[in-house]
């Protein structure tokens, strides 16, 4: 491993007697559908408005996908454009790990069916399952694969089409998700610290919180079951929102101090973009000025696992982010699960 050069902050990674190698971004990409669904084209669907939308969730907008138009399609359009920023083709991937809670069939993996798409023919694949909170699990465990020199080039993807579980009659819920899908490239980028570290945390306690009752082994698809309404996603608006706070802000702190950092050596903080009112608190919560909190939730809502994937994209593309920018990633999803990821660009 080459020598890595001196940092103004600790690698976690990095430990003494810890050969392992470090592991970097380098490459990003990210889609949503062409359709756009405004707060007015709900108001036609649904008993709502867009101030009561706006107020209440900051969004104006989302994407939503063509009936035609699966997961893996999404998956498959950011995956190349992640190949492209990072100079490389499919044939170069050793491993693809996409999250994502709405795979185009329980099986096989959308990664499989990605990897097909784009002539990915030598990657392994495999998907990662813990809804919002996905795209930092799934980012940590490619992360392993580069560290222990298993492979040398991971595609790690979020992606969801959260259209096909949402309950276009209730309100609540069917104004907040989206479409989309963001990807990056991992690989060893020599003398850079990269991807500091990671903290993730569960509480399957309260899984009830956020959740889709039907089409798994426990209530599996009848005419009851579709009848019920099982088969699309339910939440407990008030106290997801109560626990994603406490959970992104003490992930955050916990990941800044394994690295001896500090909210304000942040260049930029991406969190999950579910909400308005949750981005503000938590930045609140850390103290970060607004400046520094990125936020596209107004005009692509809650995409899941695609969320920080896409935002990333859209910094590093806007010229928000630097070589040698300091970033703090953050989510929260079912699970419950959430996690923090403090990354050196």
């Amino acid at each position: 491993m080459s020598e890595l050069p001196p940092a103004a902050f600790q690698n976690p990674r990095a430990r003494h007697g810890f050969r392992a190698r470090t592991c970097s971004i380098v490459g990003v990409g990210a889609y949503v559908p062409e359709r756009v669904l405004s707060n007015a084209d709900l108001e036609r669907m649904v008993e709502t408005t867009d101030e009561w939308i706006t107020s209440r969730t900051g969004i104006k907008e989302r994407r939503i996908a063509a009936p035609d138009e699966a997961t893996s399609d999404l998956a498959a359009k950011a995956a190349l454009r992640a190949l492209e920023s990072a100079g490389l083709k499919p044939d170069d991937i050793d491993l693809i790990i996409v999250a994502t809670i709405t795979p185009d069939m329980l099986f096989p993996s959308v990664a499989c069916l990605v990897q097909a798409k784009i002539g990915a023919k030598r990657a392994a694949a495999f998907d990662v399952g813990a809804a919002c909170s996905g795209f930092i699990y799934a980012l940590e465990v490619g992360q392993q694969f580069i560290m222990s020199h298993t492979h040398d080039t991971v595609l790690v993807i979020g992606a969801e089409k959260l259209s096909s579980i949402i309950d276009w009659s209730d309100r609540n819920t069917c104004v907040l998700f989206g479409d989309g899908a963001g990807a990056v490239v991992l690989q060893n980028r020599p003398r850079a610290h990269g991807l500091l570290t990671a903290c993730l945390g569960a509480d399957g306690s309260k899984a009830s919180l956020l959740c889709m009752p039907g089409g798994g082994s426990k209530i599996p698809a009848t005419p009851d079951s579709v009848a019920s309404r099982l088969h699309f996603l339910r939440m407990d608006g008030r106290e997801t929102f109560k626990n994603a706070v406490i959970a992104m802000g003490q992930a955050a702190h916990e990941a800044l101090g394994r690295c001896g950092l500090t909210v304000g050596q942040m260049a930029l903080i991406i969190p999950h973009q579910a909400n308005r009112r949750i981005i503000e608190a938590v930045g609140e919560r850390l103290e970060a000025p607004p400046e520094k909190v990125f936020m596209n939730v107004d005009r692509f809502g809650n995409t899941s696992a695609a969320s920080v994937a896409i935002a990333l994209d859209e910094a590093v593309r806007g010229g928000r982010i630097q070589r040698g920018d300091l970033l703090l990633l953050l989510v929260f999803g079912a699970g419950l699960t959430w996690g923090a990821a403090v990354i050196e660009w």
